[in-house]
């Protein structure tokens, strides 16, 4: 159930600055010298320098800080193609969690363009601004076509979080759930309910961890996702089985059930058909493919996880995007690329095995939190969570020479990441 009601809503938007975000002044204005230094004439010093030396822009500006978080509005949370405006709130949703979390700059950025070239081209146009690109809301399987063109085209990072923050995150939980119940990842059945951006990209990453293609079954509107679909659909059809069937068909005898699609689609049949201490992420919100509840009345086994906040286990994306930003601006990264993805992962679930301050328990109004069962990813509001993701991603980028201004010292970044952490909380 929600908390709040939909004139509570209405109004937290509309009342007193409009929106929620505003772009304030980092130096001062206030008098004539600061008027001439932060304008004309001299302004005019930086752009020279700039001029002579592109690299020095992230010396001289916001843009080593500063993220577009763009969208076309065509797969907006669960409200669909709602368009570009209507996506707008969300999108400055998304520039407060950049900001609370890891104190990462943000320009939202909405664009009316259907055409996926025209929509690349005129984001491609935008490198002088941004330090990096997060895609946001854009429909499978154009978001796919469109990352992958804008990796190519930009020497930025461009990341679509509805894929990767997700995988992020559920891989995660899930190398952590398949440590507790004593099950190798390289031979357990994961089925996906949904076979879109989420899905697919979830499935790919868990690859990376060891998971077997042929042990990964994708069901989306259709029933299983077959080889004779796969030359049309090649994005999911990468994970084409031979056999035909329907989701109930796939999940017998699963180890693992990833839910990315809707509202209801999981039954209790389904759950007890399901292999012994069975994995469940139903992660559709705000209502998941089967309640928490109901996986319990029909196994005691069963771990499991939803994308709520008044459940355990939340795979929340808020985990990802801020802290992987953080690290992959902090050095430079020309890209995100996947083992700084999966460096991601593994600092979040080892992040959950760690003892959980009594500060943190109190923000959630419970006694305890201890890795097991119930908790298997790190709590959204745990800052722990900048101090461990952000240096593993940073560290990987140094690792795989995608860092143009790699750090000299780790514990030097570690204090300036502690340093910025205590500005956030003050």
């Amino acid at each position: 159930m929600a908390m709040f009601t939909k004139e509570e809503a209405l109004r937290y938007h509309s009342e007193g600055r409009r929106g929620k975000i505003e772009v304030i002044s980092t130096k001062p204005c206030k008098t004539q010298k600061d008027l001439s230094l932060a304008y004309t004439p001299g302004v005019a010093e930086p752009c020279r320098e700039i001029e002579k030396d592109p690299t020095t822009a992230e010396l001289y500006t916001a843009r080593g800080n500063l993220v577009g978080v763009i969208t076309d509005g065509t797969a907006v949370l669960g409200l669909g193609n709602i368009g570009p405006l209507a996506g707008k709130p969300v999108m400055e949703g998304k520039g407060i969690l950049f900001k609370r979390f890891a104190d990462v700059d943000v320009f939202d950025i909405e664009i009316t363009q259907k055409n996926s070239d025209k929509f690349i081209e005129a984001v491609a146009s935008m490198e002088p601004t941004f330090g990096g690109i997060n895609l946001e809301d854009i429909k499978a399987p154009e978001c796919f076509y469109i990352e992958e063109q804008l990796i190519k085209k930009m020497g930025i990072p461009v990341f679509h979080d509805d894929q990767h923050g997700t995988a992020i995150i559920s891989a995660a939980g899930l190398l952590n759930a398949l440590e507790i119940v004593g099950k190798d990842i390289k031979k357990v059945k994961i089925v996906f309910s949904g076979a879109g951006a989420a899905a697919v990209s979830c499935a790919k990453h868990f690859e990376r961890f060891g998971a077997k293609r042929e042990n990964i079954w994708v069901v989306d509107t259709k029933g299983i996702v077959t080889k004779d679909r796969a030359a049309a659909e090649p994005y999911r059809g990468y994970f084409a089985q031979d056999k035909n069937g329907t989701l109930a068909d796939a999940v017998k005898g699963a180890d693992v059930l990833m839910g990315l699609s809707a509202k209801g689609l999981v039954t209790k049949d389904m759950v007890k058909s399901m292999a012994k201490d069975p994995i469940i992420f139903a992660m559709a919100n705000p209502d998941p493919e089967i309640m928490p509840e109901e996986v319990k009345a029909a196994r005691s086994d069963a771990i499991m996880a939803t994308g709520r906040s008044d459940y355990p286990n939340q795979v929340n994306n808020v985990l990802g995007f801020p802290f992987i930003f953080r690290g992959a601006l902090d050095v430079g990264a020309t890209k995100i690329n996947e083992e700084m993805k999966v460096a991601a992962s593994l600092a979040l679930a080892k992040l959950a095995k760690e003892p959980v301050p009594a500060d943190i328990c109190k923000a959630y109004n419970v006694a305890s939190l201890k890795f097991g069962r119930e908790y298997i990813i790190p709590k959204p509001l745990d800052p722990r969570v900048l101090l461990w993701e952000a240096p593993a991603v940073a560290e990987a980028a140094i690792e795989t020479k995608v860092a143009r201004r790699p750090y000299k010292s780790k514990a030097e970044y570690l204090a300036k990441l502690n340093k910025m952490l205590a500005h956030i909380n003050k």
